[in-house]
Order: structure tokens, then C-alpha cells, then sequence
């Protein structure tokens, strides 16, 4: 195996012009913008960012298309990106300008450089939260500045300035000090990117420091990257083995990835219809990641879903499977949507869930009671929202489901291992506690609230995660400021619990930003009535919106929560 050190520039050159190219057993591009934000900055200070791994082949080897187009060239094929695949698409966007396909849709990656960051090692904390997305605007549609709209605007303003590099905005790109890295990268020249920035004489003291900050932006260009090249004479069997024992002993990729590199060894173009089908579920608002695909094909092939068992499953077997699990699946997501009012994926605590309703489907062959139909609904709401995946070993759990499914046990039975599980089913004031936006009781508030026809408190538009725009997707708002609630001492727990989060488009979540909760709600009431917020489950005693009435608060907007949570399920339920 041969090892080189090639700059990033000349990587990046050789993705656009063609010349690597991507093998099918890799998984498509998932990075979000913050991730791309965070490798600039890494390359920017020098730390290391791990390897790159080719298989350079004369050989016709299945390959798929990069998330970015590029050029025809005849040496297309020659050499196959086996590791590395989600770093260089970033870099190929950012440092070419180039719009890249993610889930879907089309577009650039835009992170802007500050020229006055601050020197040396970074300065701002970085909370990491958790790898789920909360059932509101993913953090790919949202700029830095949107993180926290309730720091207040000098607060933020004072974080973001701390920073080096930030997921661009339109309000950002507009200050003189904030400059798109894909513009430094498109000129030589500092000219008009200083001009921009205010400078217009030899004698400003901002000229060097501003001139040494773009050298080293554009020196990520000459960063060296450890790549490894295997051999020719190898075969794609064994480059697969590689990919898979490289990737498994690393946790780089998860089972799913490993079990579809297998499947695709033997399946021809299997990636391709695993990707037209999840363009089909995009246009119904569904983002069906491809292990899922991978998920459902052993589910309907075999009955249970452990990936251990693809390398004994005949091929013609996980194929008539696939056939299964696509209008297994169809039905599940119309069912999410129209009876469930979930609306993408964001909003299940798994992605589990979608597994059990499509072998409902198959196993009843789309006829189901009225009293089937509830049962399902039911269980489906309550099981979600107790986390029924999220405790104990998925895979164990979700088999015990399909067991009861495909032996015909019953859609009723479904809910034994749920009472068993969780015992009490229905959800108690004090069940919201130190619960925040990743209990998976927050998407059933969510869910309650929108369907007792809760609305955004300045628009009036109703709760829906399909808004068109960006001004409307729908964001959680802390109804107290965070702020303010932690420059009172309050814990972060309880600051940032279910019972303080209000749900309202990101324009009117910027708007309030971090007004006193008795000045912004009266103003609400005025507008809107008493109804807005008792929508919302906002108390409507204005004594309870004083910080020092904040535990009070938060214990009477329990026990409404609760009750309208409890309600919208036993409504559903057909109670």
C-alpha cells in the first residue's frame, strides 16, 4: 500500500475534474453545515482531521455520483474514494463555491470567515447536545446566529463574535468583518474583500492582521492530507472487506453501512433504486436514511432486523424483500402523515417505527377496522412518546414487535410490550421535569398542541413543519428568555424543560428574542387574544410571567401540557 502526502488544493482539483470517483458501497453525503464550519476551523489552526484512503483500479467497478457534479474526464474510475468521501465534498463546496445535494435539495454550503476572530486557541464552547434532531427546523437550514435567538442581540452578537468561522446568514454577511470563505477562495486578490471590510488606507491599522488572517485562510489549500493508496492488482471483493473491517474497527460507519456494502457486492445498481425510492419519500415530506432502506429489505426477507444475517440471504431473497418493504413503507409514511399528523421524521423518537407499521401493512394487506386503525394510531402515539426505541437494545425491542406482527399476533398486542416496559401509559405532570427538546415527550407536545390549533404568536399561521420559507419554519422559543433565567441562577435543566419551550416561527422567535416574558406575552394577548395562548398551554395569569414566579410557572404549564398531551392521545385512540 502506498502512502502520499497531497494537499487539499490539489484533492479538491482532482474531484472536480473527475478523476476520483466514488464507489458504490459508500454512503451518500450527510455532513451538515456546522460540520463543514468545524473542519474549517480545524484545518485553519492545523490540527490533524484523519486520512484519505483510495483504491486506485483498471477495473469495472460499480460507482456512484459525488453530491457535487463533475467534469467528464478520461481517467474517470481510475482511482475510487473508499475514505474520506464526507471532508472532501465539504472542501470541494466551500473552497469551489460549488452547490451540493444533500437529502434532496441542491444548494452551497456559505460559511463566512471573521476577520476579527480572536487570536490563538478557540475561545467559545461548543455544548454538544445530542446526534437527534428535534422536531423543528434541522440545524442545516439554520446560521449560527439562529442557535440561540433568545441570548438577546448584544449577547449574541458577543458569542458569534468569539468565533472564526460561522454558517453564513444574511444578516452576518452583510457586516464589514464577515467575509464568505468561498469569495477569498475565488480571487488572489485582497482588494475588495478589504475594501468591503472598510479598509482604504495603507495606514489602517486593520491591514496587516486582516492580510495575514486571508494568507492563512487560503494556506488550508496547501493543508497535506495522509493518503493512502491500495493496490491495483486487489479485488473489489477484497477492497469491500477493507471498507467494511476499516470502517467497522474505526466506528465510522454504522451496521447499516456495513450490511449495504455487502448487499451492493452482489446486488447491481441496488444504490440507485435505494435512492430513487428516497427521492419518492422526500417529495412526501419523509427523509428515509438509507440504512432504514437497508433495514426494511432485511425485514421483509427474513422477519427480524439484525443485519448479521445479509451475507447468508440469497440475493433473490432480499430482492423480493425490497418489493415488500417499498409499499410496506408508502404505507407508513402516509400514515405518519395523514393519521398521526407527523409530518417528517424529526418528530419520531426512532426511525423504528416505520418498520412495524409497514409490516402492519404488508401482513394485513392495506385493509385494516376502524378499530384496528385506532389501535395502531394508539400505540403508535403512546410508544413514541415513552421512547419505546430509545430504552434498552433497539434491535431486541423492535424484533419483539414484528414478532407479534408477523405470527399474527394482533395489532392490539402491540401495546403488551409497552405496558410491560413502561407500566403507566399515560403521562403525568411530573413525567416533564428536566425534560428538554431530546425527550421524546417533546414531539407529543408538539403534536397535541398543533392539532388543539395552536399558532405562531405574530403571523397567526398554524403549526406545521411544510412552511414554505425560511422566515416561517417553526422553531422551539424558551417562553421565559434563557438569559434572563440564567443570569437568575436557575439550572439549565429547568430553564430549558419541555414546560418553557412554546413553538413559533423563527421570524417571530428573532422578534421576541429576549424580552421580559411580561412585557412580550401582554403584547401577544393584545394582538391575539387570550386564545394564543392558551393554545400553547401559557398560563394566562400574568404573575406567573415574573422570573421570580418562574417555578410556579413551570409547574402549572406541566399539568396543562400533561392533560392536553393526555387528551390529544385518548382522542386519537378513539376515545
Amino acid at each position: 500500500m502506498q502512502q502520499q502526502n497531497i494537499p487539499i488544493g490539489t484533492l479538491v482539483d482532482m474531484y472536480k475534474r473527475g478523476e476520483l470517483r466514488l464507489p458504490e458501497i459508500q454512503r451518500h453525503y450527510v455532513w451538515r453545515a456546522t460540520r463543514v464550519r468545524d473542519l474549517l476551523d480545524s484545518l485553519y489552526r492545523g490540527y490533524p482531521s484523519g486520512s484519505i484512503l483510495m483504491w486506485e483500479t483498471d477495473e469495472a467497478v460499480p460507482t456512484r455520483d459525488f453530491a457535487i457534479a463533475q467534469d467528464s474526464t478520461a481517467f474517470a474510475g481510475r482511482k475510487l474514494l473508499l475514505d474520506g468521501q464526507q471532508r472532501l465534498t465539504s472542501l470541494t463546496a466551500v473552497l469551489g463555491g460549488a452547490p451540493v445535494s444533500v437529502r434532496g435539495r441542491k444548494r452551497p454550503i456559505d460559511i463566512l470567515f471573521n476577520l476579527e476572530h480572536p487570536d490563538g486557541p478557540p475561545t467559545d464552547v461548543v455544548e454538544i447536545a445530542s446526534d437527534e434532531d428535534a422536531p423543528t427546523a434541522a440545524d442545516d437550514e439554520l446560521a449560527d446566529e439562529d442557535e440561540d435567538a433568545d441570548e438577546g442581540e448584544q449577547g449574541l452578537q458577543e458569542k458569534l463574535s468569539r468565533r472564526t468561522f460561522v454558517v453564513a446568514s444574511k444578516a452576518l454577511s452583510q457586516r464589514p468583518n464577515w467575509v464568505s470563505v468561498s469569495e477569498v477562495f475565488r480571487t488572489a486578490s485582497d482588494t475588495e474583500i478589504l475594501k468591503k471590510a472598510g479598509i482604504s488606507s495603507l495606514d489602517d491599522p486593520r491591514l496587516e492582521p486582516y492580510s495575514q488572517r486571508l494568507k492563512k485562510l487560503r494556506a488550508i489549500k496547501d493543508y497535506p492530507y495522509v493518503v493512502h493508496v491500495l493496490e491495483r492488482a486487489m479485488s473489489y471483493e477484497e477492497v469491500t472487506e477493507i471498507f467494511v473491517r476499516v470502517n467497522s474497527l474505526g466506528a465510522k460507519l454504522r451496521s447499516s453501512d456495513l450490511a449495504l456494502a455487502q448487499m451492493t457486492s452482489r446486488w447491481p445498481n441496488l444504490l440507485k433504486e435505494l435512492e430513487t425510492f428516497q427521492e419518492e419519500c422526500e417529495q412526501g415530506g419523509f427523509t428515509l436514511e438509507l440504512g432504514q432502506l437497508v433495514r426494511a429489505i432485511v425485514v421483509f426477507s427474513t422477519q427480524q432486523c439484525l443485519f448479521r444475517s445479509v451475507a447468508a440471504t440469497p440475493v433473490e431473497v432480499l430482492k423480493a424483500g425490497w418489493q415488500q418493504a417499498q409499499e410496506g413503507l408508502r404505507f407508513a409514511i402516509n400514515f405518519l402523515r395523514t393519521n398521526a399528523g407527523i409530518e417528517d421524521e424529526s418528530l419520531l423518537s426512532s426511525p423504528m417505527f416505520v418498520h412495524v407499521l409497514a409490516a402492519v401493512s404488508r401482513i394485513k394487506d392495506n385493509r385494516l377496522t376502524a378499530d384496528e386503525r385506532h389501535q395502531l394510531l394508539h400505540w403508535l402515539l403512546v410508544a413514541n412518546a415513552k421512547g419505546r426505541f430509545s430504552r434498552g437494545s433497539t434491535e431486541t425491542l423492535l424484533n419483539e414487535d414484528l414478532a407479534i406482527v408477523f405470527r399474527g399476533g394482533g395489532i392490539g398486542a402491540l401495546m403488551e410490550p409497552v405496558k410491560r416496559q413502561f407500566g403507566r401509559l399515560h403521562v403525568e405532570p411530573g413525567d416533564l421535569a428536566n425534560r428538554g427538546v431530546n425527550s421524546p415527550l417533546f414531539s407529543l407536545a408538539y403534536l397535541a398542541l398543533k392539532a388543539s390549533g395552536a399558532k405562531d404568536w405574530y403571523s397567526g399561521l398554524g403549526l406545521s413543519l411544510t412552511h414554505q420559507g425560511r422566515l416561517h419554519f417553526i422553531q422551539w422559543h424558551h417562553i421565559i428568555p434563557k438569559s434572563l433565567l440564567k443570569a437568575q441562577g436557575y439550572e439549565t435543566g429547568e430553564i430549558n424543560e419541555i414546560a418553557n419551550m412554546a413553538f413559533i416561527t423563527g421570524q417571530t422567535n428573532r422578534r421576541i428574542s429576549n424580552k421580559d416574558a411580561s412585557d412580550y406575552l401582554a403584547d401577544v394577548v393584545t394582538r391575539q387574544g387570550e386564545a394564543a395562548l392558551t393554545s400553547q398551554c401559557v398560563p394566562t395569569d400574568a404573575a406567573l410571567w415574573a422570573i421570580g414566579r418562574y417555578r410556579d410557572f413551570l409547574q402549572v404549564r406541566r399539568e396543562a401540557l400533561a392533560q392536553r398531551m393526555n387528551e390529544f392521545v385518548l382522542q386519537a385512540a378513539g376515545g
